[in-house]
């Protein structure tokens, strides 16, 4: 083999393995654990309300797709390969008004109907086909002497592959805006908000000086391109003047002071001074107060919004949820089974109750907490903390090998396969073979193995 020609397969040989790595990102990507989840009953409550006409729109089902918020301070919202739709807190905390938010859901929506998330393969395809003939055509170039053309021909492929990735994104973007737009009209939902927040965009984009004049280099169109499509669509809309239910923006208002307290206490109490009596801001400071280390001050937001509607179930939460965490569980029994009850078992109130009942130290409150901690995991498993508390009935009860299952469920959850398999394995051992608990058992030990097994191969590939 001539040098001239070994050099020449080395240079391909390159260019195949960086054309192929340009795919990697979003494997990598979604094995991130990323930002995390934050749970709340009345904020998926309130998801559920806002999406619930804009999912029937877009002939979805209501069971199928979810809304999540992610502890994130980032303006954003995405879909990543299901049908879940996932909002940043950055973007709740910072929305003006619920139909802001509706808007960016039916946008979100768009790309769940287009199937954009498992589409997005293509772009990657047409943009790393585009890199790899231009790779080869250089290498070529290089071999036989010409290296400054054959580089300059590797960049080019590598801008035009960006360019057209680019164009493709761009193209899914104005889909899902023109879709949401579509739900927003067959739902009878005006799309003020949506301009509204796009012009809060495009204010970012200002004073973050990213202006640009064209989209060329973007992911997404420039703001003032998607106001200007957007604006006579909407204007024509019957629903152009609907007004938003005021029930919903007052449900979004204190869930967005109560994010605000839970996120953010220093900027809670300074948004939301003492003089400031509304429901929101007793909402706010009460979490603010509850996380600094304010007990009695906490507790007295509280009951100011107790004052205001003694029996909101959301309000009982809340007491009860500061009094068991200031050390007096017996006390916050009480309103965590009224709250309990009113959200009809909500899976993660229920959960904070039988905390509270365990917590007692008192063996007559444990049967009760047993039962409504199974009830919880049974409608919604996806809770460490409820499989952590019923681990610890388990555990108190002598059943070892059900303490393990419930070990191994919280740690499957919690991303630890390791331990998962490792209790997984000592629940098989004493729980009689073809039992539920047997079969659970035996999925989480198989489910671990497998995420080991991938994790070791993607050490030795390192």
């Amino acid at each position: 083999m001539s040098s001239a020609l070994s050099r020449f397969v080395r240079l391909l040989m390159m260019a195949l393995v960086l054309g192929l790595a340009t795919a990697r990102p979003v494997a990598a990507q979604s094995e991130d654990s990323g930002p995390s989840i934050l749970r709340d009953t009345e904020t998926e409550a309130l998801f559920a309300d806002i999406a619930k006409p804009l999912v029937e729109a877009a002939n979805l089902s209501n069971k199928s797709v979810k809304v999540i918020l992610l502890n994130d301070d980032e303006i954003n919202a995405f879909v990543a390969g299901s049908q879940n739709v996932y909002v940043n807190s950055g973007l709740l905390t910072r929305a003006d008004n619920v139909n802001q938010v509706q808007f960016v859901i039916a946008h979100e929506l768009g790309h769940v109907a287009g199937g954009h998330a498992i589409r997005m393969g293509e772009g990657m395809k047409q943009a790393t086909g585009i890199t790899l003939a231009t790779m080869v055509l250089g290498a070529i170039a290089i071999a036989a002497g010409a290296g400054e053309a054959g580089m300059g021909l590797m960049m080019m492929g590598q801008r035009a592959a960006l360019g057209q990735f680019l164009a493709f994104t761009r193209a899914q973007e104005t889909s899902a805006d023109l879709a949401g737009a579509s739900y927003l009209h067959k739902a009878g939902i005006s799309g003020k908000g949506g301009l509204d927040f796009f012009k809060k965009l495009q204010n970012q984009e200002y004073r973050l000086a990213i202006y640009a004049t064209d989209s060329y280099d973007r992911t997404h169109p420039l703001s003032s391109e998607r106001i200007a499509m957007l604006t006579d669509l909407f204007k024509k809309d019957p629903a152009w003047n609907a007004p938003t239910d005021p029930k919903l923006e007052a449900r979004f208002q204190r869930l967005k002071a109560k994010l605000t307290g839970f996120l953010d206490p220093r900027q809670a109490v300074s948004k939301y001074p003492e003089t400031d009596q509304s429901v929101p801001a007793h909402y706010a400071r009460a979490y603010a107060y509850h996380l600094t280390a304010y007990p009695d001050k906490a507790l007295s937001e509280a009951d100011a919004l107790l004052k205001a509607d003694a029996h909101d179930p959301y309000f009982l939460e809340l007491k009860g949820q500061i009094l068991l965490e200031s050390g007096r569980p017996a006390d916050a029994i009480a309103p965590l089974r009224e709250a309990t009850e009113k959200t009809h078992n909500a899976p993660l109130i229920a959960s904070m109750l039988g905390h509270a009942l365990i917590s007692t130290e008192d063996p007559k409150n444990y049967a009760e907490a047993k039962a409504i901690l199974k009830a919880a995991v049974a409608v919604d498993n996806e809770n460490p903390f409820a499989w952590y508390q019923l681990g610890m009935i388990y555990g108190q009860e002598g059943d070892e090998s059900r303490a393990a299952l419930a070990t191994a469920e919280r740690n499957n959850l919690e991303g630890d396969p390791k331990m998962a398999l490792a209790s997984a394995e000592t629940a098989m051992r004493g729980i009689p073979v073809g039992t539920p608990d047997y079969l659970r058992a035996q999925d989480i030990a198989m489910v671990s193995r497998t995420a080991l097994k991938k994790d070791k191969k993607g050490r030795d590939r390192e």
